[in-house]
């Protein structure tokens, strides 16, 4: 593996130099702008994650000239986030599921960089996209993607690409629910732990407790004890009665079971508590989270009297309640959408990945948060189409794709209705919990503009508390506020306030410079 990353990082380097090298004088004086025309590119895949480096190889395949662009430092997205390979650590991938896929998929993309098909573009963020007609090929359509550096302070090399076929891979992040104390140092995302642990192969803490729905809570608290750390306690709100009538959805991916049963295995052998139909009702300390305390829930939702239970001697707390598809991009571009089962708003696509914008594909998360595999399948037909399009060819899913994209979609369905957010969660919030941990909104405040200044939507509490305004504007709050707008006992808040939350004019935080860089 350390080989095949040094040359990754190498050709990386070296193809991204390659489309940016008449723009290098201008990258580096911050005061002029780029003139150099924005390279052109068959393809452009946003993401390289499960789906994004599936789609990339596909192209690539199809003799397609493709252009990466990645957030993250190295290719894997979340799901393989892994070791630094510019500091020379080699993954043995013992934290990962699907890590031989992930080998596959990276040595066809490394090829692509090697061979040139592929233009790698790291550590870069796209930040608007848009469709305008190709004046220069009547009829057909272009996709100008602009670019910046994904943290840190300047412009990218290449502030804008260029494609005939996009492919948006970006996949999503965890969602989740104000819980009293859960601004305190030492609470974090499920998800941000397990990355945490991937890529620094540290822990953030030493002692947890993990909460919240989901079988993601599993591999979170596996992960924990591989690095060293105890698990408390797991608290699943959903009572798993919900799998009795869908067990058959389970039997139709088999790797899920085997991967559920390494999960149990993992409980047994280091004695972690897990507790079903059981939720954090408070985190507590002062300087960072010292303890928790938890309760039954019945099945309306409320606390089951005299089960409250208070855990000391903890300093890391883990939060997930599914995931939220990472749809700015889409929304921007105009793609149609729909509500899914889990309450999440989706995009809608047809077999062959496609939107409902020409020239545009989806794949991944974004079209429904059913896991790793699913994205691969999605990534690959994605990238063949778009591929083949652009080479004025036509392409389809095959046959066994489409069975397995079915059985996945029917298992991530089951999934998603067997662990639904609680019934009535909003009613364990006090009103002086924070909400919006950006602009430190309270959720007294939001049920008071929505009682008395019809905020029962996310643009008007946006508007009248600042709620969704900050640095992450709204990802981390978004589905909470929502909820809370709208009703206070809501499951989950409506498309359409989803869609609100969704619609970004700029896709992430960009420095002042990089607009400055716009060309009309």
């Amino acid at each position: 593996m350390s080989g095949t990353n040094a040359t990754a990082g190498t050709n990386a380097a070296a193809s991204t130099n390659a489309a940016s090298s008449t723009n290098a004088a201008a990258a580096a004086d911050p005061l002029t702008r780029p003139t150099a025309p924005a390279p052109l590119f068959d393809v452009a895949v946003v993401g390289a994650g499960p789906a994004g480096l599936a789609a990339a190889g596909a192209a690539a395949s199809q003799g397609s000239r493709v252009a990466v662009i990645d957030s993250g430092d190295q290719p894997g997205g979340q799901f393989w986030r892994h070791r630094s390979e510019a500091a020379g650590i080699e993954d043995d991938g013992a934290l990962h599921h699907g890590w031989d896929e992930y080998l596959e998929l990276r040595r066809a993309f490394d090829a692509g960089v090697s061979a040139g098909t592929i233009a790698y573009f790291p550590a870069t963020s796209v930040w608007m996209a848009q469709r305008v007609d190709d004046q220069a090929r009547p009829g057909e359509t272009l996709f100008t993607l602009r670019l910046s550096p994904s943290h840190g302070p300047g412009r990218s090399a290449v502030p804008t690409v260029r494609a005939s076929r996009l492919v948006i891979a970006t996949g999503g992040y965890d969602r989740q629910l104000p819980v009293p104390g859960w601004d305190l140092p030492g609470v974090m995302a499920a998800g941000g732990i397990q990355a945490f642990i991937k890529q620094n192969g540290a822990l953030p803490a030493r002692r947890f407790v993990i909460a919240g729905t989901g079988p993601f809570l599993l591999p979170v608290a596996a992960n924990i004890v591989q690095a060293g750390g105890s698990v408390a306690t797991v608290c699943e709100s959903a009572n798993l009665s919900g799998w009795l009538p869908r067990a058959h959805r389970a039997a139709g991916v088999p790797a899920k079971a085997l991967e559920g049963a390494g999960y149990a295995w993992a409980f047994v052998r280091n004695r972690i508590p897990y507790r079903t139909r059981t939720v954090i009702t408070e985190i507590l300390g002062e300087d960072r989270v010292r303890a928790v305390r938890t309760a039954r829930l019945r099945g309306d939702g409320e606390i089951v009297a005299g089960s409250e239970r208070l855990i000391e001697g903890i300093d890391g707390v883990g939060l997930g309640w599914g995931f939220t598809p990472q749809l700015e991009l889409p929304v921007q571009l105009g793609a149609e959408t729909r509500q899914d089962v889990d309450g999440s708003l989706i995009a809608v696509v047809d077999e062959g990945q496609r939107s409902s914008v020409p020239g545009l594909l989806l794949a991944g998360e974004l079209t429904g948060v059913g896991g790793s595999a699913l994205a691969v399948i999605e990534g690959r037909i994605a990238g063949r189409v778009a591929g083949a399009e652009s080479r004025g060819r036509r392409a389809a899913a095959t046959a066994a794709e489409l069975r397995a994209i079915r059985r996945q979609r029917s298992f991530a369905e089951a999934m998603h209705l067997a662990h639904p957010i609680p019934r009535g969660w909003a009613s364990l919030v006090r009103d002086d919990t924070i909400a919006c941990r950006c602009e430190e909104v309270r959720v007294g405040e939001i049920r008071s503009a929505r009682e008395t200044l019809s905020g029962d939507d996310a643009r008007t509490q946006k508007g009248v508390t600042r709620a969704g305004m900050g640095w992450c504007q709204g990802r981390v709050c978004g589905f909470a506020v929502s909820c809370l707008a709208s009703e206070s006992d809501a499951m989950s808040p409506s498309a359409a306030s989803l869609a609100q939350s969704a619609k970004r004019p700029l896709a992430q935080p960009v420095p002042l410079g990089a607009l400055a860089d716009l060309d009309g």
